[in-house]
């Protein structure tokens, strides 16, 4: 038999395993050419171990880290061991396998994403092109957008992003192309599970289902084939909002009366519209589709209520990207994705059936609009696309050792960007070990009720080394950013340790309410005027506080000077109307050149030495003064101010310890991460130095 012109292989069971295991070595031998080059830098390891390059990881491993050594109990934020796959599977594995935590959360999302390489494989066989899949495999496991949310160190359910959706594709399209209840059972389950896996694919994995439906009716109605009504109401009951073990017991029930046929013939369709008819209308699936949707279009202030700043518009993630970012991110390479296109509209033509993978592959090009973390769905699918195009080519070539050669050339090609990519993104991880250290130190002062005042980056990091809570982290990042960019970002130590303090009572005493809401009384009759509400909390004037019942700590990272900017946008705005008080002047920078008279910085900006004006393309501004701090060698900081223009608002800071400059004004520089971080200023009736590093801050806030 021919397959688009090539013979069928006959590729036996025990060469089909050879082949997924020679893909499943060959992708985590690509994801180890990170380990190999940050294993030589001394400054990425903790206890022994590599450190991974996600933020959020710490999310996952602070629930495991919780229930194997009892930590954070008081953390209404970390999540359960049977919450998430990615938190179920990690805690098995750090409690019976004979690796550490930190062992393995790192390596995990190269263990579980590398077996994308099976399905593709198995879907290659199922349609008589076993080496078709092989190929495509390789291409799928290392993709750009693909090896970067799952290389080792990567630690998230991203792990889930492609590799669950193809093993559906799989067995949806067994269902469709051998009619057998077994593959409608496998992708019921896997349908099932998939929320488990990936919650924030579901919508997507939708998508799959109804293109699934709409095909399965369409042979019934145009083809008359026979068994559909049976494979689409088993394959879609793993779709249902109910109970998961009723689902499952559903499920099992249906596949028994199916393979008993035990259900008149008559009735399939009634059951089958019916199933279909829950599936839509019923779990709020187009609410949670559109929700997810529009979510990604959300840029400036809210509408309602009080308008805060959104969070969306500062993600890199959720920006719009060019086609050629696109391309690379798909398919390693503006060629390789325009192969892939064709291929894979070729194989649509051809092989009707893959209509169910439209979903993966229509959410990848919506990253032209809604960022960046869509490609990774098309990844698989593009690289099926490619390979499909060569393989049609090679049936043109006679002898099948030929074709196999031609079509290995050109999968070699498709690798090529990928494994340059690979070899040249050298990610750091979250934070280097001095970063750490200064958390271990927190940790061990005070109890796991404490909090601290951070920025949201660094609030997973903090619960995983520290055992402390924050306001705000990577998923909890709305309307409290007001209040943590407000205490950060005030010229006023006062304002910023009695917001402390009351946003913290108010965070526990509300069970754990949105802060801003509690206290301006967001959106109700008896609205708080924001502005008027902190004024108070920066006079002298006395104010009932709330009772301390815990200790709260501000956290004040030298890393946080490249993203200050963005973190005073968010307080640095009229709650009332949603308009912006302005954009204070913060630029960090380095030297780029210095002569006798000039200056030149790395972002461009000129300093005139002899006159002490900043060039600022035909402007000349004045500068204040000339700051110059850093640590002698007996550990003492030590301040050099030299005035030049008294009457301007723009200083210059030289940080010696890190040959850093800040071109800023009078609003940043008397900022409270300003004078804390980097002059150690701070009103000793309000705070008290805890860990005093180059690398963080952290105060104790004594009221």
């Amino acid at each position: 038999m021919k397959i688009d012109g090539i013979e069928e292989e006959k590729i036996g069971f025990k060469n089909l395993l050879l082949l997924m295991v020679l893909a499943y070595i060959f992708s985590i031998a690509a994801r180890m050419i990170w380990v190999n080059w940050a294993s030589d830098i001394p400054e990425f390891f903790w206890n022994g171990q590599l450190m991974i390059n996600t933020n959020d990881g710490y999310y996952f491993a602070s629930g495991v880290q919780k229930e194997l050594f009892g930590t954070l109990q008081h953390n209404p934020r970390v999540p359960d061991i049977w919450m998430t796959a990615t938190v179920t599977l990690s805690y098995f594995a750090a409690k019976f396998l004979p690796f550490s935590l930190d062992t393995v959360i790192l390596y995990m999302p190269a263990v579980i994403s590398s077996l994308v390489v099976v399905p593709v494989i198995l879907i290659g066989r199922l349609y008589g092109m076993t080496m078709l899949g092989f190929f495509a495999s390789l291409v799928a496991a290392i993709g750009w957008s693909y090896y970067n949310r799952t290389m080792v160190g990567y630690y998230d359910s991203d792990m889930f992003s492609a590799m669950a959706p193809m093993f559906i594709v799989y067995f949806l399209l067994g269902a469709i192309k051998t009619k057998k209840l077994e593959f409608a059972l496998a992708a019921s389950f896997m349908f099932a599970i998939y929320p488990y896996l990936y919650n924030s694919g579901r919508a997507m994995v939708l998508a799959i289902g109804i293109m699934y439906v709409l095909y399965m009716l369409a042979l019934h109605f145009y083809k008359k084939e026979q068994g559909v009504f049976q494979l689409v109401t088993l394959a879609i009951a793993g779709t249902l909002a109910l109970y998961f073990p009723l689902k499952l017991l559903l499920v099992a029930a249906l596949y028994i009366l199916f393979r008993k046929e035990l259900i008149p013939e008559r009735y399939l369709a009634y059951l089958c519209y019916g199933v279909v008819a829950l599936f839509l209308f019923t779990g709020n699936m187009f609410d949670f589709a559109y929700n997810r949707f529009m979510s990604y279009f959300s840029r400036g202030v809210e509408e309602h209520g009080l308008r805060f700043f959104q969070v969306s518009q500062t993600i890199r993630e959720a920006g719009q990207i060019p086609f050629e970012m696109l391309a690379w991110r798909i398919s390693g390479s503006i060629p390789g994705f325009l192969l892939a296109m064709a291929g894979y509209l070729l194989l649509l033509w051809r092989n009707r059936s893959f209509v169910v993978t439209l979903p993966l592959m229509g959410i990848g090009i919506f990253a032209l609009w809604g960022g960046l973390r869509f490609t990774v769905y098309a990844v698989p699918i593009a690289a099926i696309g490619a390979v499909y195009l060569l393989y049609v080519i090679a049936s043109y070539i006679k002898e099948r050792k030929y074709q196999y050669l031609f079509m290995a050339v050109g999968t070699a090609l498709l690798l090529y960007p990928n494994i340059k990519h690979i070899t040249e993104y050298k990610v750091p991880t979250v934070f280097n070990k001095h970063e750490v250290k200064v958390l271990d130190l927190l940790g061990k002062r005070g109890s796991d009720k404490d909090y601290v005042v951070a920025w949201w980056d660094y609030g997973y990091p903090i619960w995983y080394y520290a055992d402390k809570n924050t306001l705000i982290d990577g998923g909890k990042h709305s309307h409290d950013n007001f209040i943590v960019s407000k205490i950060l970002t005030t010229d006023s130590q006062l304002e910023a340790a009695r917001l402390s303090r009351i946003a913290v009572e108010t965070y526990v005493g509300s069970g754990y309410k949105t802060v801003a809401d509690t206290l301006f009384k967001n959106g109700k009759p008896d609205q708080v005027n924001p502005a008027e509400y902190l004024e108070r909390l920066r006079s002298k004037e006395q104010l009932a506080l709330p009772k301390k019942s815990r200790e709260v700590y501000l956290y004040l990272p030298w890393r946080m000077n490249t993203i200050f900017p963005t973190v005073k946008v968010f307080s640095s705005i009229d709650l009332l109307t949603g308009e912006s008080r302005g954009k204070p002047l913060f630029l960090a920078t380095s030297v780029k050149s210095d002569s006798k008279e000039i200056l030149t910085f790395s972002n461009g900006v000129r300093m005139d030495k002899s006159r002490g004006m900043l060039l600022l393309g035909n402007r000349r501004v004045p500068i204040k003064s000339f700051i110059t701090v850093g640590h002698r060698s007996d550990g003492k900081l030590e301040t050099v101010p030299q005035q030049i223009y008294p009457e301007s608002t723009i200083s210059i800071v030289f940080a010696k310890d890190y040959n850093r400059f800040f071109i800023l004004d009078d609003e940043m520089l008397n900022s409270v991460y300003m004078q804390m971080f980097f002059f150690e200023r701070y009103d000793p009736e309000l705070f008290e130095p805890v860990v005093m590093s180059i690398w963080a801050k952290v105060y104790r806030v004594k009221i």
